[in-house]
């Protein structure tokens, strides 16, 4: 009994340790993330402030919803392909 409850032991302070590695990691990964968006927000803030506006089609294009990809392609998209020819074999 004593050698299972050593053995218990042990694997939860390896896992206590590991969790806190895996801790650590994600939120140098969480702030490195916060970085990365603060920095592109800027570009686009600053993209945004040189781009003349135009008669405000460039807004509205700006603001136009990405494409599905994930849905199905328009009907005209769709092409049929033929069955392959078979190969006839020629007996002399």
């Amino acid at each position: 009994m004593d050698r299972l409850n050593a053995k218990l032991y042990m694997q939860n302070c390896y896992i206590l340790k590991e969790n806190e590695r895996l801790r650590k990691k994600a939120q140098l990964l969480n702030q490195e993330n916060q970085a990365l968006l603060t920095e592109l927000k800027q570009r686009l803030a600053k993209t945004a402030a040189t781009k003349p506006t135009g008669n405000g089609n460039a807004a509205a294009a700006a603001r136009a919803p990405l494409p599905d990809l994930n849905a199905a392609p328009p009907a005209h998209a769709v092409h049929d392909k033929a069955a392959p020819k078979s190969k006839k074999t020629v007996a002399n």
